[in-house]
Order: structure tokens, then sequence, then C-alpha cells
């Protein structure tokens, strides 16, 4: 970070006094990360964290290793701690990742779905829905989170879907829904509401289709990502 420059991240904490300092600041951090208002790249001054948490480097170090093995932070030898950047090749690798465990889940998930789960999807939909006219990248960003979620989580199956969110995210920093023009996002939006009508009807081959046709869009949106946007690390680059 340069010098008198203060990090965009540290007005996004909100220090809290109860519980494990190490494990507050982790929790923190990462839904200051994932909330999509620090892009990749933004730097993590320790120090200044472990300031405005009352504590010592010692916790906040710990809580970015955490972060790191998670994909979300990386370090740079004599430059410290910044929100994690990919190149776009590995951005492109992530969203094939999300799309492969998704189908899978989302194959068992229209055998196992309960009427709960159904309003639970409706529910989700309907917030997207209310997007449409009232667009803000970061809540869409946190909605589309939601509604996929809730189309898969009826497999029951755990693992999965540890997996599934692990490697969302790794993608969601990159909040790549604001450089969309509207007509884009009516497009990816009549996906949403395709995928959620084959669900309901249990219509698994409808989904399974529908669903990646939706994820060829997200590939093509990364694949147009501007360079001038600064998320993207140099390919030339050492890998995170």
């Amino acid at each position: 970070m340069s010098h008198g420059r203060r990090s965009a991240l540290l007005d996004q904490l909100e220090p809290r006094r109860t519980g494990s300092p190490q494990q507050v600041i982790l929790d923190e951090l990462r839904r200051v990360i994932l909330d999509g208002g620090v892009p990749p790249g933004t730097p993590i001054p320790l120090a200044e964290v472990a300031a405005l948490f009352g504590v010592s480097p010692i916790p906040v170090r710990e809580a970015l290793k955490t972060l790191v093995g998670e994909n979300l932070v990386a370090h740079r030898p004599n430059a410290g701690y910044v929100v994690a950047q990919l190149t776009r090749r590995e951005l492109a690798e992530i969203y094939l990742v999300r799309g492969v465990l998704e189908s899978a889940a989302l194959r068992a998930a229209i055998e196992t779905a309960t009427q709960d789960d159904v309003v639970a999807a409706r529910g989700a939909h309907a917030a997207l829905e209310a997007l449409q006219t009232d667009w803000d990248p970061r809540s869409y960003h946190r909605e589309s989170r939601h509604f996929h979620l809730a189309l898969i989580i009826p497999c029951r199956m755990q693992r999965l879907l540890r997996m599934f969110e692990s490697a969302w995210n790794v993608t969601e920093p990159f909040q790549p829904m604001r450089w969309l023009e509207p007509s884009a996002r009516e497009l990816l939006h009549g996906e949403h509401t395709a995928m959620l009508e084959a669900f309901v009807a249990r219509d698994g081959d409808a989904l399974l289709d529908v669903a990646a046709r939706h994820h060829q869009r997200l590939e093509s949106v990364i694949a147009v990502l501007p360079e001038r946007a600064g998320l993207l690390a140099d390919p030339d680059g050492e890998d995170i």
C-alpha cells in the first residue's frame, strides 16, 4: 500500500470485542471480502487491522493465513497481504469448477426437494426479481448466490455443498455483474427464471440444460472482463 493511503478495507470492517480475537477477525475479514466492497488487489494492512481491533498482530496474521488457504487473500513478499487476484484463465477455471459441482448437486436436488425447498427457491428468485428494477451489483451478487444455493441445498450432500461454496467464494470478490449491460443482465435473469420453473416442475433434464447454458454465459462474461478494472492478476505473475 502506498504511504499515506488508507486501505478501503479498513473502512468496512466492524470491530467486535466478543469471542476469540482470531475468529472475530477472520469472520469479519471474510465477510468484507465476500461482500464485494473491496476488489481483488486491495491491500490488507496487518498492523492497522490489529490496531482497529485492539489486538497484537498475531491473531490478524493467523486469520490472514487461514484466508490465504481459502484463496481469498494472497501474500506478496515484501508487499504484505492483499485481497487475492486471479488471472483471467484461473477465474475461468474456477467458474468451470462451479458449474460442474452445481450440475452434480442439481441432479440430486431435483429428486429430493421438498415443498419447503420450493418455497425457499421461489423466495430467493423473488429477491432477484426485485433487483431488476432497483439495480445494485453487490446486492445482486449476494441474492444470486442465495438463489443458486436454494436450488442445490436440497441435494443434502454436505461435502459437495461445501466444495461449491468454497469455489463460489473465490469468485465473489470479482463482482463481474457490475460490468454487464442491462440487456445481458436480463438474459442471465431469464435463465434464473427458467431454472426455477424447471426446479418447481421437477424437470431434471430442463434444469440441467438451462444451468449449462447459464454457466456458458457466465464464462463469456469472464472472458470480456475489462483489463482496466484492475481485478485480474498478470498472467505472467505468480499464481496464488
